[in-house]
C-alpha cells in the first residue's frame, strides 16, 4: 500500500499527542442528538422540573463526555459529581458520600428518622441499621432542600462500580423525584436493574463519516483508505478506541494494515492500548501509577505520601502526565477507567502488594478503618489472622451502616485469609448470610461450599441449612424452601428453641406462599411439625407474639378452627398490644393478618393492616411497606371503600418501581372484580398468574380465582362465577378460600346446584360457627338464606342485622341485594324497592358497578328506576393528589406528608398547589368541607 504524499513517505502517518481537553471534545464529534436531549434536560432542570437519565453504551463510547458537556451547560445549577471506583465497591453508601459530601451542613434541615439514618450510613454517628431506601429518602429530602436555593444537577459516572448501597438509593431518588429542581444523570456499562425503568439514553458508536473525521484528528499525513475503513471497521465507531488505538502503532503498521486475527474484545483492546503507554514508563513512574490505581478516592496526599514511604520521587508523575495516562493535580484523575484498570492489571504481584501495604500504612486507622483494613487485605499474600479479624471488625461497622454487600466482601475476604479451619468456615458462613441477604444468592451458595469445606459444629451445619432454604425462597422456589426449612427447625430444636420456631414460621411461610404448587411438603406436614416441636417443650412458658400465632396455625391446619380459635385470639391479642417489638411486628405481621381474617375478625384485621403500615412506614421499611399497604387495601375493598383501596395500591406500586421489586399488589384485581369490569379483570388475573409461576407461588393462583368469582357474581354470569369458586376453593389453605366458598353458594343456588351450595355450606360454617364474630354469622346466615325454604326472610334479617355492625360493608350492600331479589321474586315488590334502592345506592357509591347494575335490573323489574350516581370532588383528583388532600385534610404538615408518602416536601406543595385549584379553594381548611371521608 501506497502513501499518496510523497514528503510523507519516508515516515508514513503518525499520531498526534496525546491532550485531555481535545479529546473530550473530539469524542463529542457526533454527538449532535445526544447532547440535544441533555440540553433539553439541563433546560427542565432551570425550569423547575425533575429529570432523570440513564445514558448507557460500552467503554469508551463517550459517555464521560457527553457528562462534561452536560456539566458545562449547567449555570446556574448546582452541579453534584460521583463517579464509581470498582476497587470502592465493596464500601456501603462510599458513592452516596462522595456525591453528599459537600451538602451535609443541611442535614439539620431532615425530620430526625432520616437525618440519623443518614448519619449512620455515613459513619458520622452510630446507630442501628437503617435501610437502604430510607436512607435514599433522606438523599432525596437533602436535595429538594438545597434545590430550593438553586437547581442541583447530580451526575454519577461509572455507575456500574458505585457500591450497592449507593446505587439503590440513587435509583429510589430518580424514581422518586416529582417536583424538584433537580436532575438525576446515570452513565453505565450496561442497564442496570438499580436504575430499571428509568429514561434511558443509548450511546452508540459513530457513524462512519464522523469516525473517518475523528479518526483523521488523531493521525498525521495521509493513511490508505482501505486501512482507514479497517480502522473505523473494527472499532464499530467507538471514540476513545479511535483516539486511542492508534498509538503505539508504528507508521508501518498503520500503513500496512490494521489489527491481528482472534484480537481480543473492544474494552481489552482499549485497555492494551493504556497499558502499551504504561509499559514504555520509566519503572520509577509505573510504581507510581500503581498506587494511584490502588488508592481509590482520588486523594493526592495519600498517594505521594504512600509513594514516599516507597521511595518515589516528585519527578516521577511527569512522564505519567506527558503520555496521557493520569492527572496529578488537586485530586489523581486518570484518562479514563480503562487506563486505571490497564495500570493496575498489568502490575505484578510484588508492586500491588507494595502499594496496597503503603496505602494501608499512611491511612488513618481512626478516620478511614475501613479502606485501610481493605488496603491491608490486598497487601497479604498468604493466611493472617490479624488481617482476617480487622475485616470482620470492618463487616461489623459496614452491617451497622446498613451495607450489606459490603460487609460480605469484608467477611469474604476474611475468610479467605484465616488459617485456623473451623474459623475459617464460621467466616465463611457469616458471609454467605451476608450476600443472600444483600441479594447475591448464587456468590452465598459458593461461600456455603467454602463453609462445609470445613469443620462446621451442630448449630452451624443447622444455620447453613436455614440460609439454603432462603436461598431457595429468595429464588422463586418456596416449595424447595419448605422442606429445608423443615429440616433445619428439627436440628435447631435442641441447639436453640427460639431459631427452631423462628424457621417453623419460615417453613409455614413457605408452604403457604407454594399453595397448590406444593411439592411433598406443604402447610400441613409443617403444622403436624410445629404441633410435635410444641409437645417436645420447644415453646417457652411465656411466650411471644409470634411464639403464639404459630402455635395457633399449626392448630388451624392440625385440629380445625374450633380448637385454634382461643389460640389465635391469643396472638390477634398479642400483635395489637403496646408490647409489641418493632422488629417481630415487622418480620410477622403479615402472616397475624391473615389470621385475623381467618378467625372473621374485621376490627382485629383493620387494626393489625393498619399497625403494619404505620411500622413500616416509621422504620422506613420500603421492603415490607409494599406487602403492607396490600393487606391494607385487601380489607379496604371489603370495607366497600374503593378509593381508599385504589390509593393504598397505588402507593404500594408506587414503592415497589421506587425500590425496582416485583409488584406485589392485587389490589387493582380485587377492585376490578368488584367494579365489574371483565376485561381489566381477566388481564390482570391472567398477569398475576404468569407472576406466581414465574416466583413459584400458587397462593396468587387462589385469589385469582377468588376475584374472577366475585367478578361474574356481580355480572350474573353464574355459571363462569361457579367455576371460579370451585377452584379457588379446592385448596383451604389459601387465604381467601373461605370467601370463596360463599361465592360459590351465590353461584351454585342461582345456577340451579342446589347440592353444591349445600356442600360449600357445610365447609363454611365450620369455620364461621367457630368464629363467632358478627362477620363470620352474618355471611353464614346470609348464605343460608340462599338455600332456606323455610326462613329465608328471617336469615337475610340477621345477616343485615349482624353485618351492619362490621366494617364490611361491601357485603353488608350484597345482603341487601340478595333480599331484595328474594323479595321481588316473592312478588313483594314494594318491600323489594326498599332492599334494592339501598343496595343500589351503597354499591353505586362503592363503584361496584357489576352489582350496582344488577341492583338497578332488579329495581327496574319493580317499577322504579335508580337514580344516577353524582361524581364527587375526589373524583377529580389523582391518585397521588387524593392520598396528599386527605392526609391534609386529616392535619398532618407537608413534611409529614411527605415522610410517610416517601415524597419531598416540595413535591407534597406541588400537589396541593394542584388540588386547591382543582376544587376551587384556597386553604387547608376548606378540605374538610369539599372532601367526604373515606
Amino acid at each position: 500500500m501506497s502513501i499518496t504524499r510523497s514528503n510523507e513517505r519516508s515516515r508514513g502517518p503518525s499520531v498526534s499527542p496525546p491532550s485531555r481537553l481535545r479529546g473530550r471534545a473530539a469524542e463529542l464529534t457526533g454527538r449532535g442528538r445526544e447532547c440535544g436531549v441533555l440540553d433539553r434536560l439541563i433546560g427542565a432542570v432551570r425550569a423547575g422540573e425533575s429529570r432523570a437519565l440513564v445514558v448507557h453504551g460500552e467503554p469508551g463510547v463517550g459517555k464521560s463526555a457527553l457528562l462534561e458537556y452536560l456539566a458545562g451547560r449547567a449555570a446556574g445549577c448546582r452541579v453534584l459529581r460521583v463517579s464509581g471506583v470498582q476497587s470502592e465497591m465493596e464500601l456501603a453508601f462510599a458513592g452516596l458520600h462522595q456525591l453528599c459530601g459537600p451538602l451535609l451542613g443541611r442535614l439539620d434541615a431532615l425530620p430526625g428518622p432520616q437525618q440519623k439514618a443518614l448519619r449512620t450510613a455515613f459513619g458520622i454517628s452510630e446507630g442501628p441499621a437503617p435501610d437502604r431506601f430510607l436512607v435514599g429518602l433522606a438523599v432525596l429530602g437533602l436535595l429538594a432542600e438545597v434545590a430550593g436555593e438553586r437547581p442541583v444537577l447530580c451526575v454519577a459516572d461509572d455507575a456500574q462500580w458505585l457500591d450497592r448501597a449507593s446505587a439503590q438509593a440513587l435509583g429510589f431518588v430518580a424514581r422518586r423525584l416529582q417536583a424538584e429542581p433537580v436532575g438525576l444523570v446515570v452513565t453505565t456499562r450496561e442497564p442496570c436493574e438499580d436504575f430499571a425503568g428509568l429514561p434511558e439514553l443509548v450511546i452508540e458508536g459513530l457513524h462512519d463519516a464522523e469516525a473517518r473525521t475523528l479518526l483523521g484528528s488523531v493521525i498525521r499525513g495521509p493513511l490508505d483508505e482501505r486501512v482507514q475503513e479497517r480502522i473505523v471497521a473494527e472499532t464499530r465507531g467507538n471514540p476513545l478506541a479511535l483516539l486511542e488505538l492508534p498509538r503505539g502503532l508504528t507508521p508501518a503498521e498503520l500503513a500496512g494494515g490494521f489489527g491481528l486475527p482472534h484480537a481480543p474484545a473492544l474494552p481489552g483492546r482499549i485497555e492494551d492500548s493504556f497499558r502499551r503507554r504504561d509499559e514504555a514508563l520509566p519503572a520509577e513512574t509505573r510504581r507510581l501509577l500503581v498506587i494511584a490505581a490502588a488508592e481509590p478516592t482520588g486523594d493526592p496526599l495519600l498517594v505521594w505520601q504512600a509513594a514516599g514511604r516507597l521511595g518515589i520521587g516528585v519527578g516521577s508523575a511527569a512522564p505519567a502526565a506527558k503520555a496521557g495516562l493520569v492527572e496529578l493535580g488537586t485530586r489523581v484523575r486518570f484518562t479514563h477507567p480503562l487506563a486505571r484498570s490497564a495500570v493496575y492489571r498489568a502490575a505484578s504481584p510484588g508492586d500491588l502488594h507494595d502499594a496496597h501495604r503503603a496505602l494501608a500504612a499512611v491511612t488513618d486507622p481512626a478516620v478511614d478503618p475501613d479502606r485501610r483494613a481493605w488496603h491491608r487485605a490486598q497487601a497479604t499474600p498468604g493466611p493472617s489472622e490479624d488481617v482476617a479479624a480487622e475485616l470482620e471488625r470492618s463487616a461489623g461497622r459496614a452491617q451497622r451502616r446498613g451495607g450489606l454487600a459490603a460487609a460480605a466482601a469484608f467477611l469474604e475476604r476474611a475468610a479467605e485469609l484465616t488459617p485456623e479451619p473451623a474459623r475459617r468456615s464460621e467466616r465463611a458462613l457469616a458471609a454467605a448470610q451476608a450476600k443472600c441477604q444483600a441479594g447475591a444468592p448464587d456468590a452465598a451458595l459458593r461461600l456455603l461450599g467454602a463453609a462445609a469445606a470445613g469443620p462446621l459444629s451442630e448449630l452451624q451445619q443447622a444455620r447453613a441449612d436455614v440460609l439454603r432454604s432462603q436461598i431457595a425462597f429468595a429464588s422463586s422456589r418456596p416449595s424447595a424452601a419448605a422442606p429445608l426449612l423443615l429440616k433445619a427447625a428439627r436440628r435447631l430444636e435442641p441447639l436453640d428453641a427460639k431459631l427452631a420456631r423462628e424457621t417453623y414460621a419460615e417453613a409455614f411461610a413457605a408452604a403457604m406462599y407454594a399453595g397448590r404448587r406444593a411439592r411433598g411438603t406443604g402447610v400441613l406436614e409443617v403444622a403436624q411439625a410445629t404441633r410435635a416441636a410444641k409437645r417436645a417443650g420447644v415453646f417457652p412458658k411465656s411466650p411471644r407474639a409470634a411464639d403464639l400465632l404459630l402455635d395457633g396455625r399449626g392448630l388451624l391446619i392440625t385440629h380445625g378452627p374450633r380448637a385454634a380459635t382461643p389460640a389465635l385470639k391469643r396472638a390477634i391479642a398479642a400483635f395489637r398490644g403496646d408490647s409489641l417489638p418493632a422488629e417481630e411486628g415487622l418480620r410477622w405481621l403479615w402472616l397475624a393478618c391473615h389470621a385475623a381474617v381467618d378467625l372473621w375478625d374485621d376490627d382485629g384485621a383493620f387494626a393489625l393492616c393498619a399497625r403494619y403500615v404505620q411500622l413500616a412506614r416509621e422504620a422506613g421499611a420500603l421492603t415490607v411497606l409494599p406487602l403492607a399497604l396490600t393487606f391494607d387495601a385487601g380489607i379496604h375493598v371489603l370495607a366497600g371503600e374503593f378509593a381508599a383501596a385504589q390509593r393504598l395500591g397505588d402507593e404500594a406500586r408506587e414503592v415497589s418501581a421506587a425500590i425496582a421489586s416485583p409488584d406485589v399488589s392485587i389490589s387493582r384485581l380485587l377492585l376490578a372484580a368488584w367494579q365489574g369490569r371483565p376485561a381489566p379483570a381477566s388481564a390482570l388475573v391472567e398477569s398475576s398468574d404468569l407472576d406466581a409461576a414465574a416466583r413459584g407461588e400458587g397462593r396468587w393462583a387462589g385469589e385469582g380465582r377468588y376475584a374472577t368469582a366475585v367478578l361474574y357474581n356481580g355480572l350474573g354470569r353464574y355459571e363462569l362465577a361457579l367455576a371460579a369458586a370451585q377452584q379457588a376453593s379446592t385448596y383451604p389453605e389459601e387465604p381467601t378460600s373461605g370467601w370463596a366458598l360463599y361465592e360459590l353458594i351465590e353461584a351454585a343456588t342461582r345456577a340451579g346446584k342446589p347440592e353444591d351450595a349445600a356442600r360449600a355450606l357445610g365447609q363454611l360454617a365450620e369455620t364461621t360457627g367457630a368464629s363467632g364474630t358478627d362477620w363470620a354469622l352474618g355471611i353464614q346466615a346470609r348464605s343460608a338464606a340462599l338455600l332456606s325454604r323455610n326462613d329465608a326472610e328471617g336469615l337475610y334479617r340477621e345477616a343485615i342485622e349482624r353485618l351492619r355492625r362490621t366494617r364490611i360493608r361491601a357485603e353488608l350492600a350484597r345482603a341487601h341485594l340478595l333480599y331484595g331479589e328474594w323479595l321481588r321474586r316473592e312478588g313483594r315488590r314494594l318491600d323489594a324497592r326498599t332492599q334494592l334502592r339501598t343496595a343500589h345506592e351503597m354499591l353505586a357509591a362503592m363503584g361496584a358497578g357489576g352489582f350496582a347494575e344488577r341492583a338497578a335490573r332488579e329495581l327496574a323489574a319493580t317499577g322504579e328506576t335508580a337514580r344516577q350516581r353524582t361524581v364527587s370532588a375526589i373524583d377529580q383528583l389523582t391518585p397521588q393528589e387524593a392520598r396528599i388532600a386527605a392526609l391534609a385534610r386529616d392535619g398532618a404538615s407537608n413534611q409529614e406528608i411527605a415522610t410517610q408518602l416517601f415524597v419531598s416536601r416540595k413535591t407534597v406543595e406541588y400537589h396541593l398547589h394542584k388540588v386547591f385549584a382543582k376544587l376551587k379553594i384556597s386553604t387547608r381548611g376548606d378540605l374538610a368541607g369539599t372532601l367526604a371521608r373515606d
